[in-house]
């Protein structure tokens, strides 16, 4: 492994570490394009993955009273997500991936753009359990499909009216799970060989530290500005997601 491989691999895990204790999610958005940059993409993916899993565990344990507190809403959007998860990855042959990118892009790019702009955020505070399944259900398709499971309950949560451990209670766990599943996916099919077992050795202490300051910094947010912090990672998302498909 040469310093430049170590380096690269160093500053993607702190970055993801980072973006994944402070809002829950995002680790590939952060990571991915270092690590793209010195290994190929089913390698990139499977790191990611690893320690987007054990960052976000970290933070489970700070939103746990929230998750035993509402189950059931967790419940909404995570079980229609496991059904649509084989639906998104039998898709795969139907569909074009890179269009499919493309178009959450933009509206990624149009909500975080939009709501950004915004002096006063919209404050849905009534249930809406039809809604809250139908965005798990897509979002476990755009997962199987495209890895792509966070974009809609991003979009959605940093709508609601929710205080900020309660939307996180619905976001780290939902994402947690899915991408264990994808992990596991992964390692079925031989992903995790000798080197990219190595690489993860080097990635996994410094996400591990880096998701730690970024807990660190979510527990001293407002509800308000993590609600805006959501939806500039929607906005950032959509940018980096753009430009990596165009590109």
């Amino acid at each position: 492994m040469t310093s430049t491989e170590i380096t690269y691999i160093v500053i993607g895990a702190m970055a993801g570490g980072f973006i994944n204790g402070l809002a829950g999610f995002g680790t590939s958005l952060f990571a991915l394009g270092f690590f793209l940059t010195i290994m190929p993409p089913a390698q990139a993916v499977a790191i990611t993955v690893v320690i987007s899993v054990v960052s976000g565990v970290q933070g489970l344990w700070i939103v746990r009273n929230s998750i035993a507190k509402n189950p059931r809403r967790l419940a909404r959007f995570l079980l229609p997500a496991l059904a649509g998860i084989p639906i998104g990855v039998a898709s795969l042959k139907q569909i074009d991936v890179s269009v499919l990118k493309l178009l959450i892009a933009f509206f990624l790019i149009l909500y975080g753009g939009f709501f950004s702009l915004r002096r006063t955020l919209p404050k849905i505070d009534r249930p809406t359990p039809v809604i809250d399944c139908t965005v798990g259900f897509f979002s476990g398709i755009f997962g199987g499909a495209a890895s792509l499971s966070g974009a809609l309950p991003t979009m959605w949560c940093s709508m609601r009216a929710w205080p900020r451990y309660e939307t996180r209670a619905v976001l780290q766990p939902f994402n947690v799970t899915v991408l264990a599943l994808t992990a596991a996916m992964l390692a079925w099919n031989g992903v995790y060989h000798r080197q990219t077992l190595i690489y993860i050795c080097v990635a996994l202490p410094t996400a591990i530290i880096c998701a730690q300051v970024g807990i660190y910094v979510f527990k001293r947010l407002d509800d308000a500005l993590f609600r805006r912090l959501l939806i500039g990672v929607c906005f950032v998302s959509g940018s980096v997601m753009l430009l990596r498909e165009l590109l």
